[in-house]
């Protein structure tokens, strides 16, 4: 199961982003994982704490996780359609011989902080 290893790289990439632009905490971080990519979006889950609860920084950190169809465009009909749901075959001309379109990314999408909520006092009303 590498995505221990994974998790653990994206906790030492948040560290970077965090110290580069001073953030106060971090809420969510968005993972976009293509079907392609060979990462188990489940496992990145189950692994999550394991790396943050050693980081009191991220350790209410929450991971969302946006899963890409993994699509392929067929070299014969020009068909576009999901390869995993079609076992990499064409459902118009069961051709295998495809270009991809989709699915093997997997990227750190965005970096949600929580919203700071100013205290309203009579001094900032005037």
């Amino acid at each position: 199961m590498h995505e221990l290893g994974i998790v653990f790289q994206i906790v030492n990439t948040l560290e970077k982003v965090v110290e580069e632009e001073n953030l106060p905490a971090v809420d969510t971080v968005v993972l976009q994982v293509g079907q392609l990519s060979g990462v188990i979006p489940i496992y990145l889950d189950e692994c999550w704490p394991a790396a943050t609860d050693k980081h009191t920084f991220f350790k209410d950190t929450k991971l969302k996780i946006e899963v890409i169809p993994g699509l392929g465009k067929c070299k014969n009909c020009g068909e576009v359609f999901n390869i995993i749901d079609n076992e990499g075959y064409c459902p118009k001309c069961n051709s295998f011989e495809k270009d991809i379109l989709s699915g093997r990314e997997f990227l750190i999408k965005e970096i949600l902080v929580p919203e700071v909520v100013e205290e309203t006092t009579e001094e900032t009303k005037k």
